[in-house]
């Protein structure tokens, strides 16, 4: 648990240093509302994506796809909320864990288009006897202005102990393609 501290606590630096350093204070002689220019928009992506486990991972690889919503606060923050439909495949099994990942996050964008992005929620279970787990992410993408996003992540995993389908805490290496809506 100590790891997904650091990460989380380091997650949080690199945001409040990132979106402090493009503070601007406002001007009083301005009255033009803000406009879809400012950067405030709503967003609806889907995606597929595909991983790969380190080799002392119990886990082989791992797929899915996903859907997402995004509110652009500022041409630099952004809110994410996703839902999606997961698979990871154990090492020489047929086993298979398949879950639902409910994940919140942030992605801070430092040069236009190009993001680093923190998400943190949980995978909920779709096998009887299977339990939640944790999950955090932790990555970079960037987003063409036709809506194609292309990212890659650590896709972090801490399972529940008392579920029939039990792992060690792992994680696997992530690529996603998805396509967003503006809304």
């Amino acid at each position: 648990m100590k790891t997904v501290t650091k990460l989380f606590a380091t997650t949080l630096t690199a945001l409040a240093i990132l979106t402090t350093s493009n503070l601007k204070a406002q001007t009083m002689g301005s009255t033009e509302p803000m406009t879809s220019g400012s950067g405030m928009a709503f967003k609806i992506g889907v995606g597929v994506n595909g991983g790969l486990f380190p080799d002392k991972s119990e886990m082989d690889y791992g797929y899915g796809a996903d859907v997402r919503l995004q509110y652009d606060l500022s041409p630099y923050v952004a809110l994410t909320a996703s839902g999606g439909y997961t698979r990871l495949k154990w090492k020489g099994s047929p086993l298979k864990f398949e879950f639902i990942p409910l994940l919140g996050g942030v992605k801070v964008f430092p040069i236009e288009r190009m993001y680093l992005s923190t998400e943190l929620g949980s995978g909920l279970a779709i096998k009887d006897g299977a339990n939640m787990n944790f999950i955090y992410t932790g990555g970079l993408g960037y987003e063409w202005k036709n809506g194609l996003d292309l990212g890659i992540k650590y896709e972090g995993y801490v399972n529940n102990s008392a579920s029939d389908l039990y792992f060690m805490k792992t994680g696997q290496f992530n690529l996603r393609l998805g396509y967003n809506f503006k809304l």
